[in-house]
Formats: C-alpha cells, structure tokens, sequence
C-alpha cells in the first residue's frame, strides 16, 4: 500500500498506529502540506457547522475563520488526490462550491471528482454523526457502508437532543475517527492515483 498523509488529525487517533500513513497534526501545520501523496483531510468543523451561526452571535466566532484550514485541505486532494471529510450540512461546501451529495452513495460531479454522504455510526462511532467526503481520484472510490446505523450516543447537548434522548459522548471521543472509518479513508486516498 503507498503512502498517504492524514491532515489535521489527532496524534492520539487511528492514523498514527498506520505504518503507512504520515500524519499532520496541529504541531506540524497541515496547511504547509506540499505532497507528493495523496491526503486524507479532516480540516477543522467548528466555524462551519450548524451551530456556526449560533456561535457567531454568542461569542463573535465568525464563520468560516479557520485560518484557512479548509481551503488549505480542499487545494491539496484537488492537487494531490485523495478524500476530504466534514460533518453533513457544513457551511464549508456551499461556501466553496462543492455540490451537495445525495444520500445514495457516491455521486459523480466530474471527471475526477465525487461527493457522498456516510454515517460515521456505520463504521463503529457511538454517535450517528453524518459526514460528507470531497473524493479525488482517477477512478470512482469504493462504495462506503450504507446501513444507516443509529449511534447510541448523542454529540452535544442541548440543541442537538432527540427524541430518543441518547447520553451525550464525552467531548475527547467526539473528533476521532473510528478504526474502520479511517481504515476505509485511507484505502480510498491510496487508490485515488492508481489508473483505472
């Protein structure tokens, strides 16, 4: 399996335990990644979640001002190949112009381009936590589980209850990227060079 680099994750995920995967976390600046291999790119979410607008008027937090984490994450699949991962109704895609996915799977918007909507849930999270994936590559990405699985855990509270009222997952176990769920990342980033 080739080479990946994993930007702006956590030393204490998934990713480091990968003998074939150089990570990028806050310490080594993932917005200087200059390549050659192709990226898993998990930039930032809180300035472009649902709870942005929120944020911005509780405590001025603007919209979007990640110091250019995202568009960073964005310039390198677009150059190096690769996946980007955000929560699902990120205020980033619009924001850049990426098409929204449909909830069926990948969808083609380019020649080398797809986008789709994965539960985390599916692949071992506690939470549901929808995410969307920006893929690059020269062929279509393997398909991603598409169980639905329903977390037992909610992130956040507050707001983000249901119905069910599910407990609420400790705040260091909300970010990290489930064994598989990384497993899969990283699978798709190291064939999205490969002809085909």
């Amino acid at each position: 399996m080739g080479k990946i680099a994993a930007l702006y994750v956590d030393t204490k995920g998934p990713y480091s335990e990968m003998t074939n995967v150089d990570c990028w976390d806050e310490s080594k600046d993932a917005r200087l990644y200059n390549g050659p291999n192709p990226v898993i790119a998990h930039p930032p979410c809180g300035r472009w979640g649902k709870m942005a607008p929120v944020n911005l008027k509780r405590w001025g937090a603007k919209i979007g001002d990640d110091n250019g984490c995202f568009d960073a994450a964005l310039k390198s699949v677009r150059k190096y190949g690769g996946v980007l991962e955000h929560p699902a109704q990120t205020i980033a895609w619009k924001t850049f112009g990426l098409t929204k996915p449909n909830k069926e799977g990948w969808l083609k918007v380019s020649e080398t381009e797809w986008v789709g909507e994965v539960w985390q849930s599916d692949y071992g999270h506690k939470a549901t936590k929808k995410t969307w994936l920006y893929f690059v590559g020269n062929k279509k990405p393997l398909d991603f589980i598409m169980t639905k699985t329903k977390g037992t855990y909610q992130v956040g509270g507050g707001v983000h209850r249901n119905n069910n009222k599910l407990p609420r997952l400790p705040q260091k176990e909300t970010h990290l990227t489930p064994i598989n769920f990384a497993k899969y990342l990283v699978k798709i980033a190291t064939e999205s060079k490969q002809n085909g």
